[in-house]
């Protein structure tokens, strides 16, 4: 499980960009929070070596998923949550850890964690008003 922003990141394919060569079906793992986004640790080495070659060979496109070995299941298998699952159940699974955490950040007396975890709250609570307003 990744974490950034004390939130976990969520799992997801996408596509990045490698100086002129576009790279499809990346699993990554971006944070629903500030909104970074990583390739997954499990595949890292295997999207640096495509890209690298691919982008030696003048390739313009390129999809991952015709080279990895693992199945999409086991790469994300250690996330909480998937971008393909319902966007307000993945916001609210992430208040709930929020929460969570927060609990344990006052048992511990830990300000500043306290704060980033306040700052994440109100981030999340943001977009679970967004997404209850398109429903």
């Amino acid at each position: 499980m990744s974490f950034c922003c004390g939130a976990s990141m969520v799992g997801t394919k996408g596509s990045l960009k490698h100086y002129r060569t576009q790279v499809h079906n990346v699993p990554l793992l971006f944070c629903p929070v500030c909104h970074r986004v990583e390739v997954h640790h499990r595949v890292e080495n295997e999207y640096e070596i495509l890209a690298e070659y691919a982008h030696g060979d003048g390739a313009s496109h390129v999809d991952f998923q015709d080279y990895v070995m693992e199945d999409e299941e086991t790469i994300f298998e250690n996330v909480v949550n998937r971008e393909s699952e319902d966007a307000l159940e993945v916001v609210q699974s992430q208040i709930d850890m929020s929460l969570d955490l927060l609990a344990v950040a006052k048992w511990m007396d830990d300000e500043k964690w306290q704060r980033e975890l306040k700052r994440r709250l109100a981030v999340m609570s943001q977009r679970r008003v967004q997404l209850q307003q398109k429903a």
